[in-house]
């Protein structure tokens, strides 16, 4: 019998940092102390020496495209409430009605799967641009256009996040500002 596979590993939750491959670490053979090997391996493994990422929710939140994914879901909720919006112009009648409901319940679902579920953030933001362009047809004009351009820049955002960016500058200056002054 075949042995079924396991979960996917949350690569998005990954933050070791790779080493390079010519160093001793990888190979196995320990460098001599004062040989170039050794001085390679020292500069090596400080380049690859990240500055401490944020705890809590803040490093929770910095390792998935929450801005992105909670847009999704702030747009998909007012949508469903433009829907409950008492209008005697707007008529649905059919499909065209459920459609109204399923569309922004799709982009809620793909907005939480962005914030819970980041390795298939490309998938979930590209269905929420979709799903979101078609609630102009669906669901009063994509809930009076604020949902539209909030679903719009949401799945946007959470498409154009990457995983394991470098740092900004403005938050490496923060913090060795921080460490500077005396306490």
């Amino acid at each position: 019998m075949a042995a079924e596979p396991g979960p996917a590993p949350d690569r998005a939750a990954d933050t070791t940092a790779a080493r390079p491959a010519d160093t001793p670490a990888t190979t196995g053979a320990p460098a001599a102390v004062g040989t170039p090997a050794a001085a390679a391996a020292e500069t090596a493994a400080d380049a690859t020496v990240a500055p401490a990422a944020p705890g809590g929710f803040a490093g929770w939140r910095g390792r998935r495209p929450f801005w992105g994914g909670l847009l999704v879901v702030l747009a998909g909720a007012e949508i469903l409430f433009t829907e409950k919006a008492p209008m005697r112009m707007v008529i649905r009648i059919g499909m065209l009605g459920l459609a109204g409901y399923i569309v922004p319940a799709l982009m809620v679902l793909c907005g939480l799967l962005l914030i819970f579920h980041p390795v298939q953030r490309v998938f979930y933001s590209v269905l929420a641009a979709l799903a979101t362009l078609g609630t102009w047809v669906t669901s009063n004009l994509g809930g009076f256009f604020i949902g539209l351009l909030l679903g719009l820049i949401g799945s946007s955002l959470a498409f154009g996040w990457l995983p394991d960016q470098p740092r900004r500058r403005r938050v490496l200056r923060r913090e060795a500002k921080r460490e500077a002054t005396p306490a």
